[in-house]
């Protein structure tokens, strides 16, 4: 091969992976005060929440998004939904992501799930599919995000 061709050889992204991956790290996130939003006469009472998340770790990179809620928080009955567009790294693999939300709070139980939004992976994460889990210790949020790239 000439010195021609060597330079303009194609640089490789890393490879695809179709099996589970794991990334683990923490995230910091401001949300801001609840605004409401059209509702019936006599109805549940709906608000919206703007938030912005810093992660760190093996996800590196900053996300926005928004929560849609209703329900009684303070008394442990409520539910929320979210969607999150994130752009940065995961694992040296640099583009963005969105993330849907779904969380229920009852009876003292609470069930999140926080899933990739399919189609939706951009750059070298394109492709990319998983679930984030999410928790809280002493006030600090962790996460371990499980994922494939196809």
């Amino acid at each position: 091969m000439n010195a021609s061709a060597q330079a303009t050889a194609p640089v490789a992204s890393p490879p695809a992976t179709t099996a589970t991956a794991t990334a683990k790290g923490s995230f910091e996130v401001k949300i801001e005060p609840p605004q409401a939003l059209s509702s019936p006469a006599d109805g549940a009472s709906l608000f919206k929440r703007s938030m912005s998340k810093q992660y760190s770790g093996d996800l590196t990179g900053s996300a926005i998004g928004e929560m849609q809620f209703a329900g009684q928080p303070q008394v442990g009955e409520a539910a929320y939904t979210a969607l999150e567009s994130f752009v940065g790294q995961l694992q040296g693999r640099k583009g963005s992501f969105a993330m849907a939300h779904l969380g229920l709070m009852s009876g003292g139980k609470q069930d999140l799930r926080i899933a990739i939004v399919p189609g939706s992976g951009l750059g070298e994460l394109a492709g990319i599919s998983g679930e984030l889990l999410l928790r809280i210790e002493g006030g600090a949020h962790f996460y371990e995000l499980n994922y494939r790239l196809n």
